[in-house]
């Protein structure tokens, strides 16, 4: 049996083990992009929402433009994908977003929902259900599309997918496909669902940004690069080990976010 002295010996020796034992590194990065950027979250159908962040958006440009008029540093406004499904007027959104999409200053990404419709496309009697169940319903009653459930058989999913690609605007089924997967300025990502935190952005696997990793909210990244995402939805826009988070759930809450990023700078907008 250890006596105190030789107790306390022990606890002051396990301390110091414990004290120069390998850190975790902590993620310390500045932000640092290459141009000031809007980064928007997760629209779902909610026209109403984005339309009033897009004129948030542009005022705070002008502000921002007439305050620092001698920087004239260029900006860059993401949609963060989930564009469509869940809220009422996803064709609205859609053919918003292609039309000012068209401005080089705006980029649109890649979201899981974009994909599961693009799925139903190619494949509805595969993939067709698992779509109407996570939102496409909504999105096919916005093109005047109904009559099924998510449990639609084989021959209703297909006459549905030939009465959806009809209903698309021209173009638009080929600009989702186009939509990019992730977009970087600097050491800035913006991507829909989260990036594998253990890979170079170069690396990234499509599913993985469209849908999530496991490790992405558990280890931040080692190579300074700050990631932002959509996809997981929390109450408040947030940034937090590398990470900044802005899918506030418009669809249901009525608040959809937005994270202004400039050099060693952050703050949110909401609706």
């Amino acid at each position: 049996m250890l006596g105190k002295a030789d107790m306390f010996r022990h606890l002051k020796s396990v301390i110091s083990r414990r004290n120069n034992a390998p850190r975790p590194n902590v993620f310390d990065a500045p932000l640092a992009p290459e141009q000031s950027i809007y980064a928007i979250g997760d629209v779902h159908g909610r026209v109403d929402l984005m339309d009033r962040m897009i004129a948030q958006v542009h005022k705070d440009i002008a502000a921002c433009k007439a305050e620092n008029d001698a920087k004239k540093q260029s900006v860059q406004i993401v949609f963060l994908g989930d564009y469509i499904d869940r809220g009422d007027h996803s064709a609205q959104v859609l053919e918003r977003l292609q039309d000012i999409a068209q401005d080089s200053a705006t980029t649109c990404l890649m979201g899981n929902h974009e994909k599961m419709m693009l799925d139903f496309l190619d494949a509805p009697e595969d993939r067709g259900n698992m779509w109407l169940r996570n939102g496409g319903l909504q999105t096919l009653a916005s093109y005047g599309i109904g009559g099924l459930t998510d449990h639609a058989k084989p021959a209703q999913l297909v006459k549905t997918r030939d009465a959806l690609r009809a209903a698309l605007p021209e173009q638009c089924e080929d600009w989702l496909r186009k939509l990019p997967i992730y977009w970087k300025s600097g050491n800035i990502v913006c991507v829909h669902a989260g990036m594998n935190p253990n890979l170079a952005i170069e690396a990234q696997d499509s599913q993985i940004c469209i849908w999530g990793h496991r490790d992405f909210l558990r280890r931040p990244r080692q190579d300074r690069n700050w990631i932002v995402y959509g996809h997981i939805i929390s109450e408040q826009a947030e940034a937090r080990d590398g990470r900044i988070s802005v899918d506030t759930g418009a669809y249901f809450s009525g608040r959809l976010s937005a994270a202004v990023i400039g050099h060693e700078s952050l703050r949110f907008l909401t609706t």
